[in-house]
């Protein structure tokens, strides 16, 4: 299979029910339907519609997605639908990028204490920027972030991180006015890294004193509570990291960072570069590399590659993107709005009236002006398809067209 063709989807066609055969008690149910929908996607099995051109009479199937957020094929649609919905969130601000990653022994435990141990790095990382922000020392502001969980390395090892996106600045404690960080920096990453490394401990102690915590394998032992505090005590003294980004050059840099973090998968199909009897061959980005883009390639036999990217399933329900402080949901709209009537400059802004009010002139032209595009075009003459005809999962259409597309 070639590079531009080869995708998940056809590995777990070919090798996932004897993997499935191979692993049968030690997978769970969360992981089997996210090997089912990634098989089905895109196939007869999922039904589909055929499309005909209005104008050359062309004709195409369009099989139907199975919309899992672990499908990597899916993953593309569903980013564009985000960040559509997210672009009235963006202030005319500096934004900054951070990371907070945990521990390899507290990595080591997360992957049999996933709700419970991701849920606490969101918490504790979002506690830990808006403590700081509001510190007056620091900043002195209310302030708001998005947050992203990422479970895997540029391999598919297991490496729970979350990547947080923050504006420079946020509103005063009363509301009054709105207070920018100094140009180029944010917070002290010294700062947040030692009272994420406390927040994040006193969360887990909690977790074990509540019982929530589950010890299997190497970590049974940890079920003793002596044993627990021993294997606390170390991760008090040692440096966690907590790493932050230059800022995005503009909104549109956020949006375009967004579009690639926020529903990645594991590995995405255009990283797949060879599927033979030796595994599968992949690239991979070597961070610790002095040179800036260091892709290397690798090599997994077929059943380390379905493992390791099946130990990135979330369970059932889970978010793995999240709103804090003034872009929580409970108080977005009137927070943003709040935000943007401190940063208007009444004096430059050529959208703001005489009497105070924003012009929507222009914006209105501009949607006018644009046209409503069809969901689907033809290929050949460019002019837009319409449905004629729907079949149901596991069916096939009537009188199969020449040409098959992905919906």
């Amino acid at each position: 299979m070639s590079r531009q063709t080869l995708e998940v989807a056809d590995i777990f066609r070919a090798q996932g029910q004897v993997w499935r055969q191979a692993h049968a008690g030690h997978i769970s149910l969360d992981q089997l339907k996210v090997m089912s929908a990634i098989e089905a996607c895109r196939s007869a099995a999922l039904g589909g519609h055929v499309l005909r051109c209005s104008s050359c009479e062309y004709q195409q199937i369009a099989y139907n997605s199975c919309r899992n957020r672990h499908c990597p094929r899916c993953q593309g649609s569903a980013a564009h639908r985000w960040l559509e919905a997210r672009q009235a969130d963006l202030l005319p601000v500096e934004y900054y990028h951070l990371v907070f990653t945990l521990p390899a022994p507290i990595s080591d435990l997360a992957y049999s204490n996933q709700s419970v141990i991701y849920t606490i790095l969101f918490k504790a990382a979002a506690a830990t920027v808006q403590t700081i922000a509001a510190d007056p020392k620091h900043l002195g502001a209310r302030i708001g972030l998005t947050l992203v969980l990422h479970t895997w390395g540029s391999t598919m090892i297991h490496h729970p991180h979350v990547h947080g996106i923050v504006p420079g600045g946020g509103l005063s404690i009363d509301g009054e006015q709105w207070i920018h960080c100094r140009p180029g920096f944010f917070l002290s990453v010294r700062v947040l890294s030692r009272l994420f490394r406390r927040l994040f401990l006193e969360r887990l102690n909690q977790a074990y004193q509540a019982g929530e915590l589950k010890f299997f394998g190497e970590h049974r032992l940890l079920a003793n509570a002596k044993a627990f505090d021993d294997w606390v005590n170390p991760l008090k003294k040692s440096e966690w990291v907590v790493y932050a980004k230059r800022p995005f050059a503009g909104p549109e840099a956020v949006l375009a960072y967004l579009s690639r973090y926020t529903h990645r998968v594991a590995i995405a199909n255009s990283r797949l570069l060879k599927f033979n009897d030796q595994g599968v061959t992949f690239k991979w980005k070597d961070y610790r590399s002095k040179q800036r883009f260091s892709h290397k390639n690798m090599t997994l036999s077929t059943d380390e590659f379905i493992r390791r990217f099946l130990i990135h399933v979330l369970p059932g329900g889970f978010h793995r993107i999240r709103h804090y402080g003034l872009l929580a949901n409970s108080g977005r709209r009137d927070n943003l709005k709040r935000a943007r009537e401190l940063l208007i400059d009444k004096t430059d802004d050529e959208a703001v009236n005489d009497d105070g009010a924003i012009d929507n002139t222009k914006v209105q032209q501009d949607t006018v002006s644009e046209q409503v595009q069809a969901t689907y075009l033809c290929p050949d003459c460019g002019s837009p398809m319409v449905i004629i005809e729907c079949f149901e999962r596991g069916q096939l259409p009537r009188a199969p067209p020449l040409r098959i597309i992905a919906a």
